[in-house]
């Protein structure tokens, strides 16, 4: 009986996953993630109580931090990443492995493209489901901006690493963070709509929506200079570098698309989250849809004030807050956000003493308020509104010289203070020999 030799198994190729896990773990790319991650928490939570209570804030902020902050650390972390292969002289073994150029510089790059990404991902999810979630009164996040923004963030780490394969210097990393740092805050505050175009650009009302088309196009503009980039650099033989020009192509159209947009850019006047939502006082007080969390807060904040003013010829029908055309007999409301943390007013008096501020704000042309009696009308308007909602302590203007007229407005009766308060509101602050003294 003879012996059957089984010829030896040839070893299975690795799963093409483990490839890209071990490709993953190389090199600065998880101490990326983890910084990007805590570079945005970190800023979020410092600027909390100014997003907290609306979607559209959060979204702006984390958009504004992930540009400003996380774009040049990616960028910095890429290319730092992309000349650790040459300092090492690793290249020419990469360049052994019979693998594809294009391949090989994909698996390359995907720590300094995917690391920042997940990153920032995990940083807005905690913020917006941790931080807003809670508190919000209405609306949406805008996920597909941040979509957009992990597209940027993706394309500036890649940009980073063929900058550092290119440029072996062991300070072209913090330079090009400099520079990126510098390039992104330009194009942000750029008075043209060029600005839209940057990652980083700021947007402060919380009652507009983007077009729905921004978020594709700005992907499609940053993602296509990133992997146009990629493409020239790693395609072999040289005619597939032409395949470049298909993102590039893309990346400029959708660029084209964005710099045609008026200067507000690409956000529009959001009908449902300007929508007032009313109590029942008198003068009542009227939010907006964003902020119905906040109206009982706020009228327990005006109360007060209410009182004073109800039933008085000249007195305000309704407070309004938001970007709605004003009727006749409706008041601004002074914005919240200072007096604002996580959904809830926790600064009433102060809030209230803006509010009566604004009641009596008349906007004076040039040449009015002048005159003798000047100074002396400026310390009764201080005293009025001192007298109807009183700023807490450390708060608003000095009262020291209105301290006399604050006096004899508390010394009168409720109907001498009525009375007088009748003539106040009648009186054009802009002309000081019209107010009346108390």
């Amino acid at each position: 009986m003879t012996d059957t030799l089984t010829p030896p198994r040839e070893s299975a190729a690795p799963p093409r996953t483990s490839v890209v896990r071990t490709e993953l773990r190389r090199g600065v790319g998880p101490w990326t993630g983890a910084a990007v991650a805590v570079t945005l928490l970190v800023t979020m939570y410092g600027k909390a109580p100014g997003w907290q209570g609306r979607w559209t804030d959060a979204t702006d902020m984390l958009h504004v931090a992930t540009g400003m902050l996380a774009g040049p650390l990616a960028l910095a972390a890429g290319c730092w990443q992309g000349g650790r292969d040459r300092r090492r002289g690793t290249l020419e073994l990469l360049r052994s492995v019979p693998r594809g150029r294009l391949r090989r510089q994909l698996l390359a790059v995907a720590p300094s493209a995917l690391w920042p990404v997940a990153g920032q991902l995990c940083a807005a999810a905690v913020c917006l489901l941790a931080g807003v979630w809670p508190y919000v009164s209405g609306g949406r996040p805008y996920l597909e901006l941040v979509a957009a923004d992990a597209v940027a963030l993706a394309s500036l780490g890649t940009l980073g690493h063929l900058a550092g394969q290119v440029v072996p210097w062991r300070l072209t990393a913090p330079l090009l963070a400099v520079v990126g740092y510098v390039g992104l805050g330009i194009g942000a505050y750029s008075p043209t709509s060029v600005r839209w175009l940057s990652p980083a650009a700021e947007h402060s009302f919380a009652w507009d929506k983007p077009l729905w088309w921004y978020a594709p196009a700005s992907a499609a503009w940053t993602g296509g200079l990133g992997l146009a980039a990629l493409v020239a650099y790693a395609a072999r033989p040289a005619r597939l570098r032409l395949l470049a020009v298909v993102p590039l192509a893309l990346a400029l159209t959708a660029a084209g698309a964005i710099l045609r947009l008026p200067e507000h850019g690409p956000w529009r006047p959001d009908p449902e989250a300007a929508r007032l939502v009313c109590d029942g006082g008198s003068p009542q007080v009227c939010l907006t849809s964003v902020d119905r969390a906040l109206l009982p807060d706020v009228s327990r904040a005006l109360a007060p004030l209410n009182e004073r003013l109800r039933g008085l010829p000249g007195a305000p029908t309704r407070w309004v807050g938001g970007p709605t055309g004003a009727l006749p007999g409706d008041v601004g409301l002074p914005g919240a956000d200072q007096d604002v943390a996580r959904g809830r007013l926790v600064h009433p008096e102060r809030y209230a003493n803006s509010a009566a501020q604004w009641l009596f704000s008349d906007t004076c042309r040039p040449g009015d308020f002048t005159g003798p009696d000047a100074e002396r009308t400026s310390l009764v308007n201080l005293a009025v509104v001192e007298w109807l909602a009183p700023a807490p302590p450390g708060y608003g203007a000095d009262t020291t010289g209105a301290q006399m007229y604050i006096a004899r407005l508390k010394a009168m009766s409720p109907a001498e203070q009525r009375a007088y308060l009748t003539r106040y509101l009648a009186a054009d602050t802009c002309r000081p020999e019209e107010v009346p003294i108390p």
